[in-house]
């Protein structure tokens, strides 16, 4: 039996339940979650996490949410999935072992060899492969399992197909709800190299969001040409579940409890087949946060609706039409709505101002806004605060069965759902006026701020008891506290094994690569060829090279695609890939691995694994020279020279408008400082695209091998002629940057 289908056997797949996860940015979303009906929850702690500019949570904080959780069933997967660099490698190690020790039912993580070490130290320890892994293939879901890992959370951008065949892998997570990142997960740095502030750290500051232009015909005005409308994966959820998926995410941790709250209730409903409330659930959804009108996601491929070039923020629900009356605005609406209410205005589909209630009308509501409007611009609710107050008062509550004894001369007795509590004193004879069963009920109505709402069976008094009102309460607090820390108590041992961080390395590496989309006439050790089309000649392009040839594979390939590739890489001496997927598939091809820089390696534990497990391997761009010091060997690169790709885009920015597509290899997207960023398309079973950096790198390589990226440059052959001289390499590149080579990442 093949090493991952006896992994499969063991792993305990859930077929048959589905949770719904809902995202936890702050405290309130998280209760607004829970009490909304989640079967479990994601939230991050304020270090290691790849949202950090959400409140997130401390370990105080998170256990106050857990002991919450626990009461209604729901669990709590903490995220801590960013790239982890070397010096903060054992602080990560101490953090997880403490956010398990607190209660997690999971702990995600980006780092997959971290996550490797972690496991088999700590088997008891249940982790999920972030979406930052970029699992997209089945080959990517074996090696997850193969690591130890429980769950993988899937790249927003992976087929159906592959969908079905992964979740017979291992248990899998797919995001129904929310943002969609316009670049391929995990393979973003755009904000890394455009402000410093980089994505796989949780510092996105969302470039993707902002104004550009494509040197295309119909594209050359400025837009949201790169920002995508919000998942709504709607009905196509139960497809989902039919195909074996376990867990829906709903994405939105930067977002607002209503949000989270009627995210959560839409979906509950759709499962629980409750088609009747699907309109005012989708309503509410639409006025807590709506970018684009949705698209329902790459899953299923790319519909009209994915790019939001016309809005780029939330546009609410449209509610009605603007009418232009004696110099105010009214909106011809037969819909109500009250002071605190705000709206957005879009005029020929592009968004053009906010605007407040403003009083009723016959036959609708006056806006108050900042601009003129006119007559037939559109009005969407954008604030609907009678609703948002209805979706956060939202209470789940506990209905626990309370038997009680109160016998004179013995110990009073409470039965709380079978937990049992006894009082430390023999009850007396009352003077005067003894317990009532009347006393003891209204006492344990008392709950305080415990979402319980209590139920009696029997209350038994014999004799003529006597307790005071403050010891009765007394015995009702430490009765309930008994019965909470029953719920709430997880047996969790000590996590006592070390996982030991491996010792940095010092070893030289004195070998070129180059990739380019053409192998003649490059000088270097190695040639990385990376197809314009995966019809192309391959030999052709790799005639005149003496090298080794590796095959460039982007971190991003379907099923279907890579049984194309399979056929491809025998041309090659091995495959160069951006995806963790490449560790299995080049294993099943019996060819050498040149693990690239879409892997991130960011510190020893990569650096381990991939020196005995790969031929080449690199480091991450975003690291510096001395942070990166600690994983050189003879066998790793650094990114020295050539295009910086920031971006991997699994969907077409021209929204497949194919019959009128110019077909070029390399196009121009510009900001509004005028910076020109090389996008460059290739065909696979369809067009996909790269987006490079505005400047070219030139930096140190600091005796690592050093691997230049000329796939967008125009004379390849004279480049590499100049790869080790930096002088003459600088006049050839032009605008070049040294990238993080001397300045951090945030």
């Amino acid at each position: 039996m093949a090493e991952w289908l006896k992994l499969l056997k063991n792993t305990g797949l859930r077929s048959t339940m589905c949770e719904i996860l809902a995202p936890a940015g702050d405290k309130n979303s998280a209760f607004a979650a829970i009490n909304s009906g989640a079967d479990a929850i994601y939230l991050g702690l304020k270090q290691f996490s790849a949202r950090s500019s959400a409140d997130n949570f401390g370990l105080d904080e998170l256990k106050e949410i857990i002991n919450y959780a626990v009461l209604f069933g729901v669990r709590v997967h903490v995220a801590m999935n960013t790239l982890v660099k070397q010096a903060e490698t054992e602080d990560f190690i101490n953090c997880t072992k403490a956010v398990w020790q607190a209660g997690a039912d999971a702990i995600i993580i980006q780092d997959i060899f971290l996550g490797r070490a972690i496991k088999k130290a700590c088997p008891q320890i249940v982790l999920h492969l972030s979406t930052q892994a970029g699992v997209c293939n089945e080959y990517g879901a074996r090696l997850a399992a193969e690591f130890g890992f429980s769950r993988v959370i899937l790249a927003r951008e992976t087929q159906f197909k592959d969908i079905e065949k992964i979740a017979k892998i291992i248990e899998t997570e797919v995001f129904v709800q929310g943002a969609l990142c316009t670049c391929f997960s995990g393979q973003c740095y755009l904000s890394s190299f455009a402000g410093g502030n980089s994505g796989n750290r949780g510092r996105c500051k969302q470039p993707c969001r902002k104004l550009y232009s494509i040197d295309r015909k119909g594209f050359e005005e400025k837009a949201y040409r790169i920002s995508l409308s919000d998942l709504c994966a709607d009905e196509n959820i139960i497809k989902l579940k039919d195909a074996g998926v376990y867990s829906f995410k709903i994405e939105g941790r930067m977002r607002r409890p209503e949000y989270v709250s009627a995210a959560v209730t839409y979906y509950k409903d759709i499962l629980n087949g409750n088609t009747g409330a699907k309109s005012s659930d989708l309503s509410a959804l639409k006025r807590t946060y709506n970018r684009g009108n949705y698209t329902r996601g790459l899953a299923f491929g790319q519909d009209k609706s994915f790019l939001s070039s016309a809005v780029q923020g939330h546009i609410g629900e449209y509610v009605g039409t603007v009418k232009v009356a004696n110099g105010k605005f009214f909106c011809e609406s037969a819909q109500k709505f009250v002071k605190g209410d705000g709206f957005k205005i879009l005029r020929s589909g592009t968004e053009l101002c906010g605007g407040v209630f403003d009083g009723e009308g016959k036959g609708g509501f006056y806006i108050r806004t900042s601009q003129r409007l006119k007559n037939g611009d559109k009005v969407f609710v954008t604030t609907d605060t009678t609703l948002n107050a209805a979706l956060v008062s939202k209470q789940r509550t506990l209905s626990p069965v309370v038997s009680a004894w109160f016998e004179e001369g013995q110990f009073p007795r409470v039965s709380i759902d079978g937990v049992k509590y006894s009082g430390a004193e023999k009850l007396a004879a009352a003077e005067s006026r003894p317990l009532s069963e009347e006393d003891i009920t209204a006492c344990f109505k008392k709950v305080g701020n415990l979402p319980l709402n209590v139920q009696f069976d029997k209350v038994c008094i014999k004799g003529r008891p006597y307790l005071g009102m403050g010891a009765l309460n007394a015995f009702r607090r430490a009765a309930y506290e008994k019965f909470v820390s029953t719920l709430t108590f997880k047996d969790r041992t000590n996590l006592d094994r070390n996982v030991t961080i491996p010792a940095p390395y010092n070893k030289n590496n004195s070998k070129t690569a180059v990739i380019s989309t053409d192998l003649n006439g490059v000088r270097a050790d190695i040639g990385i060829l990376k197809l314009n089309s995966f019809d192309e000649d391959i030999k052709a392009l790799t005639k005149d090279f003496s090298g080794e040839k590796f095959l460039f594979l982007p971190p991003f390939l379907s099923g279907d695609e890579v049984e194309k590739v399979k056929d491809i890489a025998v041309n090659f001496d091995g495959i160069y890939c951006d995806g963790f997927y490449g560790i299995v598939l080049a294993r099943e091809l019996n060819k050498p691995l040149f693990a690239g820089t879409g892997f991130n390696a960011a510190n020893t534990f990569a650096a381990e694994y991939l020196k005995n497990n790969t031929k080449y391997y690199c480091i991450s761009k975003e690291l510096t020279l001395a942070e990166s010091a600690p994983l050189r060997t003879e066998n790793a690169f650094a990114l020295y020279a050539g295009g910086i790709k920031v971006m991997d885009l699994v969907y077409c920015p021209f929204g497949r408008a194919c019959q009128s597509c110019d077909k070029r290899r390399v196009y121009t997207l510009t900001d509004d400082a005028g910076r020109e960023f090389p996008l460059r398309r290739y065909e696979t079973s369809v067009c996909r695209f790269e987006l490079y950096n505005c400047a070219n790198l030139l930096t140190a390589h600091g005796d690592f091998g050093a691997l230049a990226d000329f796939s967008v440059e125009r004379d390849p052959v004279a480049l590499s002629a100049s790869l080790l001289e930096e002088n003459a390499l600088k006049n050839k590149l032009g605008k070049v940057t040294r990238g993080h080579g001397q300045s951090p990442v945030l």
